[in-house]
């Protein structure tokens, strides 16, 4: 898992338009990163409804809001219109990059053991250093929390 203070790991993943995003072309801009297990679940829709309410007070902060799945680009182009999300949404269905920050993970439910995304948000400073981290986010005031970091940090 990567720790404050590290170098955000580079990245270059297809939104849900197919565009190809890369960290290296976002330096300058503050910006929230949250991993999530899937488009279209309880927990996850309400995170991603949630930063989208918030979007315009992240977009003050000069932030941008990055939510990565392994989810396809089709699966977040639906999930972005059902429920009229304004963020955008990156795309690893390899998991390499969720593997390199340290989110694909071992995880346990009803006694069986399989890989996947533990539910982290990264805050990467305009120099692409990570300055805050959750894990194991809990879904319930967590916006609240990255916006009020943001400001603390800005």
């Amino acid at each position: 898992m990567i720790k404050i203070d590290d170098k955000a790991p580079e990245f270059c993943l297809p939104n849900q338009d197919d565009v190809e995003i890369c960290l290296r072309d976002l330096k300058g801009k503050w910006i929230v990163l949250y991993f999530y297990p899937r488009d279209n679940t309880p927990g996850c829709t309400t995170e991603a409804c949630e930063f989208t309410e918030a979007l315009p007070e992240f977009n003050d902060l000069d932030a941008i809001i990055l939510g990565v799945s392994a989810d396809t680009t089709k699966k977040h182009r639906n999930f972005i219109e059902k429920q009229n999300l304004g963020i955008t949404l990156l795309s690893d269905e390899s998991t390499d990059m969720m593997q390199e920050y340290g989110v694909w993970q071992l995880k346990k439910n009803y006694g069986k053991e399989y890989m996947g995304i533990s539910r982290t948000t990264l805050i990467i400073n305009p120099d692409g250093v990570v300055k805050a981290i959750w894990e194991k986010v809990r879904v319930k005031e967590h916006v609240a929390k990255v916006k009020a970091e943001l400001k603390e940090l800005k």
